[in-house]
């Protein structure tokens, strides 16, 4: 059996994705790190390898992927040597033409955000955006925007090139509540 700390609040550390996102176009390079307040404990960015076994991949306070393969899509977070984590980030790597960019760290409650539909070759264009599977909205610009985000909008979300057949992830939007 495998016990965990999970330590958010009480350590204040957490992982940053540079870009903030969470899905990437295969080829494309993404930096990985430990931010906050560490205290004497030295931190590390994991991830879990996918196989049979439960196995690990650790570096320091910090992982450059460079290039990202769909090999890479995994789930990411920082842990130190007592067993206690950060928060985790699911990154997904595409060799396909179309991705979701949407913010890797949770938004705050009240705070705007904004989704984007990416083509690997064009920005810009009109786009159908779902959440939890329902088609909620679609935008010629290929933005979403929710002004004042609230916890209600949590939720996975993907989208499509209207026209195109192509078609993004699916990504978990998450919202902090106001604290």
């Amino acid at each position: 059996m495998e016990v965990t700390a999970l330590c958010i609040n009480l350590c204040e550390v957490f992982l940053h994705v540079d870009p903030n996102k969470l899905q990437f176009f295969e080829y494309e390079s993404i930096s990985l790190r430990c931010v906050g307040s560490h205290g004497p404990t030295e931190w590390r960015v994991m991830n879990k390898l996918p196989s049979e076994f439960t196995q690990w991949e650790t570096s320091a306070g910090s992982l450059n992927i460079t290039p990202a393969l769909v090999s890479h899509s995994e789930e990411y977070f920082c842990e130190n040597v007592e067993g206690e984590r950060s928060n985790s980030i699911n990154i997904t790597i595409t060799a396909g033409d179309v991705i979701l960019e949407s913010p890797a760290l949770p938004g705050k409650e009240g705070d705007n955000v904004v989704l984007c539909c990416r083509r690997r070759t064009t920005n810009n264009l009109p786009s159908d955006f779902y959440k939890d599977g329902i088609i909620i909205k679609t935008e010629y610009s290929g933005k979403m925007t929710f002004h004042k985000i609230s916890t209600s909008d949590e939720g996975l979300y993907k989208c499509s090139i209207s026209g195109s057949g192509g078609e993004s992830a699916e990504s978990w939007l998450i919202v902090a509540g106001d604290t």
